[in-house]
């Protein structure tokens, strides 16, 4: 059983990648951050490619030359700069050329040499410079194919353009009254207007934290790997750095393994990729995929596979390239906003969030704070009366049913009715700003999808052409009431339905149901779960359940029915397109998504009860149910909040 589970598992989660994200700083349109006149450009602002920083470096300093054209003359006094631009690399030199082509008192500030991470690229390493089709912006331009020939390229176009540097070490960046003041780390300081943070990535070097990892044979840098021919090497890492690195030893004649932790490469230019798979396949390269490093011993290294088991490997060298950590310290000390960094203050405001949401849910669905809140109040059964309060066409439009105004008034009653319009209003308005922003066909398809169906199935049949229908007569006889009566059973007797006696706390039929159209069990387990068997919708959910959505996931993928169909899907989609960044992401939260399984298993828990209690309607089976699905007794008094509407519902599909 344990073996099913996990090969269940692996399938339906964790195969996947399941990094954590890299802590980076928030950095707006051409590089600004939270703190006034410091811009980042180059590996911190977003992608780590050469032209993407060339260009990152270019756009900053037009936007600071922009702002420094709009400051009064008297806050050009002195002899200062009026930009300090931190590091040397691609974006900060091309910074500075167009900060001296725009006429700007510049000075630029490098920790090592100028391009000293091109210059620490190992000996003949291939260059992508993607996307191939892109011109940057700016005169710093860049067309070689290898490490050697690009340092020269870039040196020769600074050189040209007169471009000096000041050797030396930031510390951090505060503020001043001139604006800025950069901090070195010698005591030297330099004012300006403006910096500019082009250091890029260069914090320092990941660790495995293992014993012997301080051992003379380990680096995390390498420099010509006509060094290693022959001998014994281990490189650890699943990025481009690590790929190239095993591949240029491998070439250079060195016996190559290489360890990552993942069980697929998939962070790797797919050219390094093929690469690595075609000398793996020769067998100039030993692949340890779903591997990590146990220790590092005198001759050997040790790997532990994914079951925990050792593997002693001869060695002579080991190459831990896995990245490096970026200069957060230097960032945080000079006020820079990291994302996903929490503070006491932040975690306030989320709990408070999370108590106003729960509040919400709770009026919505007449909750446990009922009798001491909700009930006190007249708004919304009070609608229909105000409405009639604007004037005798308002009032004979609300008294008369069958009008859209007097079907819409009733649905007004409702809470369930504000909340699902706020639902769509959100998804249209977020939505819209979406295409927008990323006006791809595909993008504008999805969310055009997205929003009619929630508009349209998830609102207005439901809440307005349901009703409307039905007060017009189409479901009081032939086979518009025996499909009605199949779907959206009535609350009133026969008698009084066909009389047209409407009931004054809503609607007489439940038309709430309809929500079933899209919402599949066990997203929506309630018109399953009845007290009597709704065979209509038990058909319609078994479709949908076992028949549509496995055949569109089969086409499509996972997330035909997510991303395309469910309105959770449309919230995250939409809304939550710009907050992406803000999620957790890594093995544990990874594993952590198993929770929706438990919730699967407690739904079909119940299916089992429900039909036993169809079954047998006279045990105690029924009150039970009624406990774990809606925690109701049987006189409908809320008192099991540990239930199924109340935790996975509204908690979990809910509120958090």
């Amino acid at each position: 059983m344990s073996d099913l589970f996990a090969r269940y598992a692996r399938w339906l989660h964790l195969r996947w990648p399941a990094g954590g994200v890299e802590r980076l700083p928030v950095v707006g349109r051409d590089g600004r951050t939270n703190v006034p006149g410091l811009f980042i450009a180059g590996d911190l602002a977003g992608v780590p490619l050469l032209k993407f920083a060339l260009e990152s470096g270019t756009q900053a300093v037009r936007a600071i030359a922009a702002e420094s054209a709009q400051r009064s003359a008297a806050s050009r006094v002195g002899s200062g700069p009026d930009l300090v631009i931190l590091g040397a690399g691609v974006a900060g030199v091309a910074a500075a050329i167009e900060a001296k082509r725009l006429g700007m008192r510049f000075e630029l500030i490098e920790a090592a040499e100028s391009f000293s991470t091109v210059a620490n690229f190992p000996k003949a390493k291939p260059i992508f410079t993607y996307p191939t089709e892109m011109t940057p912006a700016g005169e710093l331009q860049v067309h070689a194919s290898v490490k050697e020939d690009l340092l020269e390229e870039l040196r020769e176009q600074a050189d040209a353009a007169g471009i000096d540097v000041r050797i030396g070490r930031a510390e951090r960046v505060e503020r001043h009254a001139r604006g800025l003041r950069v901090v070195l780390t010698d005591g030297g300081r330099v004012e300006a207007p403006s910096v500019l943070v082009a250091i890029g990535r260069s914090g320092d070097f990941r660790r495995l934290g293992v014993p012997g990892e301080q051992s003379d044979r380990v680096s995390n840098r390498l420099h010509d790997p006509a060094d290693f021919g022959g001998r014994r090497v281990l490189v650890v890492g699943g990025g481009d750095s690590a790929l190239e690195a095993a591949i240029a030893l491998s070439d250079a004649g060195a016996h190559t393994t290489l360890s990552y932790r993942g069980r697929e490469i998939s962070r790797a230019k797919p050219e390094n990729v093929q690469a690595l798979e075609e000398r793996a396949r020769a067998g100039r390269i030993a692949l340890r995929l779903g591997s990590r490093v146990g220790s590092i011993d005198p001759g050997s290294v040790t790997l532990l596979d994914e079951h925990g088991a050792s593997h002693h490997l001869p060695n002579d060298a080991v190459f831990t390239l896995i990245g490096r950590e970026a200069p957060l310290a230097f960032l945080r000390r000079s006020g820079v906003r990291i994302a996903g960094d929490a503070t006491v203050g932040g975690w306030a405001a989320v709990a408070m969030f999370l108590v106003a949401l729960a509040m919400v849910y709770d009026w919505k669905a007449s909750g446990f704070l009922e009798a001491a809140l909700w009930s006190r109040w007249k708004w919304p059964g009070d609608v229909p009366a105000l409405l009639g309060t604007l004037g005798s066409w308002w009032s004979a439009q609300v008294d008369d049913r069958s009008t859209v105004l007097g079907t819409v008034a009733v649905s007004m009653k409702s809470r369930s009715f504000y909340y699902t319009l706020l639902y769509t209003t959100l998804i249209g308005w977020f939505g819209w700003r979406r295409i927008r922003r990323r006006s791809t066909p595909y993008v504008t398809r999805q969310t055009l999808t997205l929003f009619l169906i929630q508009a349209i199935p998830l609102f207005l049949l439901p809440e307005v052409l349901l009703p409307w229908l039905g007060y017009n007569g189409a479901f009081d006889r032939g086979m518009g009431r025996d499909i009605a009566d199949r779907l959206f059973e009535s609350y009133l007797p026969a008698s009084e339905y066909l009389a047209h006696h409407w009931p004054e706390w809503g609607h007489p039929r439940a038309y709430w149901r309809a929500y079933g159209f899209v919402l599949a069990w066990p997203l929506n387990v309630y018109n399953v779960f009845t007290h009597e068997p709704l065979w209509a919708w038990i058909a319609i959910g078994f479709v949908q359940t076992c028949v549509l959505i496995p055949l569109a996931v089969l086409r499509w993928g996972k997330g035909a029915y997510c991303g395309w169909v469910c309105s959770c899907g449309a919230l995250a989609e939409t809304l939550g397109d710009t907050q992406r960044t803000k999620m957790p992401h890594g093995p544990g939260w990874n594993r952590l998504n198993f929770v929706g399984q438990v919730f699967l298993g407690f739904a079909c828990v119940l299916l089992v009860l429900r039909i036993a209690t169809w079954a047998m309607p006279a045990s105690p089976l029924g009150a039970w149910f009624d406990l774990l699905l809606e925690g109701k007794r049987p006189d409908g008094r809320l008192v099991n909040p540990i239930s199924y509407k109340w935790i996975v519902d509204i908690l979990f599909g809910g509120v958090l």
